[in-house]
């Protein structure tokens, strides 16, 4: 039964609510200012009704709306969350427009480096930034992992543009897990559900929040090989490269490696003969040794 369940969460702006569903209400973001803008958008039109409303905002899964200041949310929040539900299981549509986005969702299987890592590629993007998660207890803004963690074989999880590489407990085989994983990702996106909140989380991100500015010219230089050189290869093999430090009296460059590439047995072959290499050449003089501190 396709019931509709509306509820709804603070935001960091007091003058505005979120309405979310457990569906899907739509596939691109909207922002409407006025009841006119919403002309194609029944369940907007229905909400500017109320003459406490402000401004809304569709997104995916969720209703923002933004009131006057009129009164309070805790007046209207719980006959507001009712009306939206009782509107949508009532027929009514969340807008008139033909859903032209709505591309079956495929996804592929790919070996990696790691034998223990799969590497699961999406036809579409799903992620802005790098997130990796060594434990259920990380995934509370991305659902999506915290899923994938129920299986009992997955031992870790990382997101990144158009892939999930998953790492294996080390007493199982992919051979025997890796359809079951394909198609539960693929079902999962495809059903609409929510996927993460990268808002949210708190995580090692891409770049790891460090001061461009403030970095000498060496470390500026490496940073710059490293997104133009290394990532695009590293991330095809499923995995992440982060630069973390250049300690000038040894010459010695410190990254951090995600997905993949973390505990990968080639990992330290690519590092001397691919990465230090590459950096030697490029930066001649300037390097003495690269070494991953989490491997």
């Amino acid at each position: 039964m396709n019931t509709h369940i509306i509820k709804f969460r603070e935001t960091s702006r007091e003058e505005e609510l979120e309405f979310y569903s457990n569906k899907l209400l739509i596939d691109e973001r909207h922002t409407f200012n006025t009841i006119d803008e919403a002309k194609n958008f029944p369940l907007v039109q229905q909400i500017f009704y109320l003459p406490f409303v402000k401004k809304v905002v569709l997104n995916k899964k969720s209703v923002y709306i933004e009131k006057l200041n009129i009164l309070k949310w805790e007046e209207v929040q719980d006959e507001l969350s009712k009306q939206l539900s009782e509107f949508l299981n009532n027929g009514g549509k969340v807008s008139n427009i033909e859903n032209k986005t709505n591309i079956p969702i495929t996804v592929y299987a790919e070996s990696t480096p790691n034998p223990n890592v799969m590497k699961f590629v999406l036809n579409k993007q799903l992620f802005k930034e790098v997130h990796e998660f060594k434990n259920v207890d990380d995934t509370k803004n991305a659902p999506i992992a915290q899923s994938l963690f129920n299986f009992p074989f997955v031992k870790e999880v990382f997101l990144d543009f158009n892939f999930i590489s998953i790492t294996l407990n080390s007493k199982y085989d992919w051979n025997e897990n890796v359809m079951e994983i394909r198609e539960f990702i693929r079902s999962y996106i495809q059903d609409g559900n929510n996927i993460i909140d990268e808002n949210s989380i708190k995580n090692i991100p891409s770049k790891l929040d460090l001061n461009i500015e403030k970095l000498d010219d060496i470390s500026k230089q490496i940073i710059e090989i490293i997104e133009k050189h290394v990532k695009p290869a590293v991330a095809s093999d499923g995995g992440n490269i982060v630069f973390e430090s250049y300690e000038k009296d040894t010459k010695n460059v410190n990254v951090i490696l995600q997905g993949a590439c973390s505990g990968c047995p080639s990992s330290t072959v690519t590092l001397k003969n691919g990465i230090e290499n590459m950096l030697k050449q490029m930066l001649p003089g300037m390097i003495h040794e690269v070494n991953a501190i989490n491997s």
